[in-house]
């Protein structure tokens, strides 16, 4: 891979990512894992479950691609209607994992993310149809991690401010 090719753009990103992701981590602090209100009533564990309940669906879709196998069936049962429903699933599905146990795989997930994209052929990131589930976007324009940042973050900040 070159500096011109779209893999070492989105593998450098998601590395730039992974450590804003450690640096937050560590501002939060081991002791406050388990705290409620850095989403509603979930703590700071509870959220990192639920990025990687996510995480892991697109890490699934992105091998299967790349094995050239069709797209994988949900990793939640059948039937659930909304994202709700799905986040609820997902936190019961990890709530007995301890804190190490979750944010050592939310860590692994960056490096899964970063495999899984590098290994795809270059024309797959830049093609607008080479991810049928992005919609037309190409996956070298798609956040991969936007998700805590659009979602997350001012909650995050918000509750880490209000116990300094």
């Amino acid at each position: 891979m070159t500096d011109t090719d779209p893999r070492t753009q989105i593998v450098a990103t998601i590395e730039r990512e992974q450590a804003a992701w450690r640096a937050l981590v560590d501002e939060v602090g081991r002791d406050r894992m388990d705290e409620p209100g850095p989403m509603g009533e979930w703590s700071f564990k509870d959220l990192a479950a639920h990025l990687l309940g996510w995480r892991e669906r697109s890490v699934g879709r992105l091998r299967a691609l790349g094995e050239g196998r069709g797209e994988p069936p949900e990793p939640w049962p059948d039937g659930m209607a909304d994202d709700d429903e799905v986040n609820t699933w997902m936190q019961d599905r990890m709530a007995d994992r301890s804190v190490d146990d979750v944010l050592a795989a939310v860590d692994a997930s960056y490096d899964q993310l970063a495999a899984a994209l590098g290994s795809l052929p270059a024309h797959v990131l830049t093609d607008p149809q080479g991810m049928p589930w992005l919609g037309g976007e190409t996956a070298l324009e798609t956040d991969w991690l936007g998700h805590l940042h659009d979602e997350h973050d001012a909650s995050i900040r918000a509750w880490l401010a209000s116990r300094e």
